[in-house]
């Protein structure tokens, strides 16, 4: 059977460092039960890879453009990924 899973990289940029996103990010994805890994890079941007059922991370999508409290999103890019099956948590990495 095939998993219906979609896997997605999103690039964040705008004002999302030091505003608590990727904390925000992590949680919206925790409640949404999506697996991945949200992390900051040191152009100022933000990644995050977004797995779970395609309407759930298109919802995700969705709610990286509204973002945290303090942020202020100018755009979020997606490339598609390689569904691999994998679950799991969402984390936080460096």
């Amino acid at each position: 059977m095939n998993d219906p899973r979609k896997t997605v990289l999103a690039r964040i940029t705008g004002r999302v460092q030091g505003v608590s996103f990727r904390a925000w990010t992590r949680s919206a994805a925790m409640k949404l039960d999506l697996s991945g890994w949200v992390r900051n890079e040191t152009d100022g941007s933000v990644t995050a890879l977004l797995s779970g059922p395609p309407s759930t991370v298109d919802r995700m999508v969705e709610l990286l453009w509204q973002g945290s409290p303090h942020s202020s999103v100018n755009e979020v890019k997606i490339t598609q990924k390689e569904a691999d099956g994998a679950t799991g948590s969402f984390k936080i990495i460096q």
